[in-house]
């Protein structure tokens, strides 16, 4: 998966980014943080458990 395409998807549930970090970005919603992989593709086993993480 794309990782813009990822991105997009938590930014429509409600995800903000946070802060940079070595080889990820932090996105925060209230409590809840995840962090991305800063790669052009992402894993597509890594991004369906984010998704399904939070249910997107």
């Amino acid at each position: 998966m794309k990782r813009r395409d990822l991105v997009k998807k938590l930014k429509k549930a409600g995800f903000r980014f946070k802060e940079h970090g070595g080889n990820h970005d932090t996105y925060k919603r209230g409590t809840d943080t995840e962090q991305i992989p800063r790669h052009r593709e992402i894993n597509e086993i890594t991004a369906k458990n984010i998704l399904k993480k939070w249910n997107l």
